[in-house]
């Protein structure tokens, strides 16, 4: 069958947005978006009413006929209606799950790992080995009763004692559904092959128990994939069909609905491979923030479940403390004063800025929620723990054993934020000086946001499983991925090493396509931005004695690099980037940076 048109729905926990994808002279391109609100809540108790809603806005701007009384006509007939239905959904409180492991360092993380990669919150970790005594761990259990658990331990063939011990934990605690009264907790069981027959002796009866390939087999390999796909049926098969009005949803669409992360991450995961890149990738909400990593082919997910710009904004102040959010503020602003307006922005979480200053102090604390949740992931975000790697006298005496972090902000190549605080910010420059302010790329860094903040949706279209379909729904949402999602913002140039105030780090030589030449010479404590458009622009960069732009320290560097919207930022405020602290240094520096890419209007 030939894909002409494709309706896709993301049911947001406030929000339900729908996008009208079509084929536009031989190429699928974005048409139309609308929104409303969500409607999983009382009085409505039905998440259709909200779906259907969003889409009479989509009928309305694209002036064609897509719904026949409540359903969504299908396939496209004459002009009306579409050929495929797709939604994602993370309304009532997504997907929220507790872990458990033998090792917390190990089987404990590994199954973190592939919870968080499915798109679920992970609530709690149990681990054999986290010093809590059994009736601490049953009490935690009852408390927090999840959609579901994953129980992990031991590699094939190993020790079977522990694993066991857990299950029987679970098996005394017996939680009840955070959803429906009337069905078992599903539990998913990707631990020891040697354990299965006792796991299904201890829990079979009390939940509804499914046994996948072990999550460690070995102590050298992860394998998260069999885990990770099961946890996307149960969620469709439990947690959907528990939810208000997802029954209906789900006999519209032809797709399996998909948690909204587990779709961005999929998407991160698929453009990394395509392009063969590493990619970072940020969602920051009201509640939490979200980060995605791809680094040699290892894909991560984090979720700060505590970091948000309106519910927690009050804990990304209480977690980064007043210095470090005045540290991103140029205005001379009193500090209880500062407290008192982020202590506003919790009360009424969904006001936006109404005034220049408001909207440089959320641009502050956006900076520090960032900063926060990337120091996260890339303690999460590690080699395996536990294999036995070559060590010297110096790794003995610390404490973190072989977790080494898969994060090296050298080697990575896009960073793309999403989230209403980068998506909807008034220019383009702030997005670009947040990203590159909490993140400190290093060496060559395009910098990228979501324009409307469609990633899941193209995600659930990337993921479909119809052999029909498939190939078609890969290549629309690549398209439209590459051409109206993504924003280039430009690329980040930045050289890394010690060097003295004011002295010279990078001189760089730019070719762009007009055949038109220009020279940078970059100094430390400077930030340069040039104008140029997405396009590949040559390049040759020559880095200082001690410094390092990405081949090695005094190595020069000849490539090609893009522009984008707000061009080519040159970073020499060295990394970390460190910011003084006596106030009147601070705001000369922070004036001067930000008039350097022209983030905020003059004057005002």
């Amino acid at each position: 069958m030939e894909l002409k048109s494709i309706l896709a729905t993301d049911c947001g926990s406030t929000t339900t947005k729908a996008i009208l994808i079509e084929k536009i002279d031989g190429e699928f391109r974005l048409k139309v978006r609308g929104e409303a609100p969500t409607t999983v809540e009382a009085p409505f108790e039905d998440v259709t009413k909200g779906v259907l809603n969003a889409v009479m806005e989509v009928e309305e701007l694209a002036g064609r006929k897509l719904l026949d009384g409540d359903n969504i006509m299908s396939p496209q007939k004459n002009g009306s209606g579409v050929d495929i239905y797709i939604s994602t959904s993370s309304a009532g409180g997504g997907l929220q799950m507790m872990v458990a492991g033998v090792v917390k360092s190990m089987t404990g993380e590994s199954a973190e790992r592939a919870a968080l990669g499915a798109g679920s919150i992970v609530m709690d970790v149990i681990a054999s080995n986290d010093g809590r005594l059994p009736h601490e761990k049953i009490k935690r259990i009852r408390q927090l009763r999840p959609d579901m658990i994953l129980l992990s331990g031991g590699i094939d063939g190993g020790t079977v004692s522990h694993v066991v011990e857990l299950a029987e934990i679970l098996s005394a605690a017996n939680p009840k559904p955070r959803l429906g009264q009337n069905y078992k907790l599903p539990v998913i069981y990707a631990g020891n092959i040697k354990a299965q027959d006792q796991i299904r002796d201890t829990l079979g009866e009390l939940t509804d128990l499914d046994i996948v390939d072990n999550i460690r087999p070995v102590l050298e390999r992860e394998n998260l994939g069999p885990s990770r796909d099961k946890v996307h049926d149960l969620f469709m098969e439990h947690v959907m069909a528990q939810a208000p009005g997802y029954k209906k949803l789900m006999s519209w669409t032809d797709a399996p609905i998909m948690p909204t992360p587990g779709a961005v991450g999929f998407l991160i995961e698929m453009i990394a491979k395509e392009e063969n890149i590493s990619v970072v990738g940020v969602d920051i909400g009201g509640a939490t923030t979200d980060i995605f990593s791809v680094f040699s082919g290892k894909f991560n997910r984090t979720v700060s479940a505590n970091l948000g710009m309106s519910y927690s904004v009050c804990n990304v102040l209480a977690e980064a403390g007043l210095d470090n959010v005045l540290r991103w503020v140029p205005l001379d602003i009193d500090r209880k004063e500062l407290t008192n307006r982020i202590g506003n922005k919790m009360i009424r979480p969904t006001t936006v800025p109404q005034s220049l200053e408001e909207l440089i102090i959320e641009q502050a604390i956006a900076r520090e929620a960032l900063r926060l949740s990337f120091k996260q992931h890339k303690e999460f975000a590690v080699e395996l723990k536990g294999v036995q790697t070559e060590r010297t006298i110096s790794d003995a005496f610390e404490q973190s054993g072989s977790g080494q972090s898969l994060v090296n902000m050298m080697d990575l190549d896009l960073l793309v934020g999403s989230g209403g605080v980068l998506s909807h910010a008034p220019r383009r420059s702030q997005s670009a000086r947040m990203l590159v302010d909490a993140f400190q790329p290093e060496g060559i860094t395009q910098l990228a946001v979501d324009s409307i903040f469609m990633m899941p949706q193209l995600g659930v279209l990337a993921n479909i499983d119809n052999k029909e379909l498939s190939e078609e729904a890969l290549k629309a949402a690549l398209e439209v991925f590459h051409k109206d999602c993504l924003i280039r913002l430009g690329t980040c140039i930045a050289p890394v090493g010690k060097t003295k105030p004011g002295t010279l780090v990078l001189s760089a030589h730019l070719v762009f396509q007009d055949k038109s030449t220009q020279t940078v010479e970059l100094h430390n404590g400077e930030l340069i931005k040039i104008d140029a458009p997405y396009e590949p622009i040559k390049v040759i960069l020559t880095p200082a004695k001690k410094m390092d732009v990405g081949s090695g320290v005094g190595e020069p560097i000849e490539t090609e690099i893009f522009g984008g919207v707000t061009g080519l930022l040159f970073d020499g405020r060295g990394r970390p980037l460190d910011v003084p602290i006596e106030k009147d240094k601070r705001l000369g520096l922070l004036e001067k940076w930000s008039n350097a890419v022209d983030e905020y209007p003059k004057n005002n």
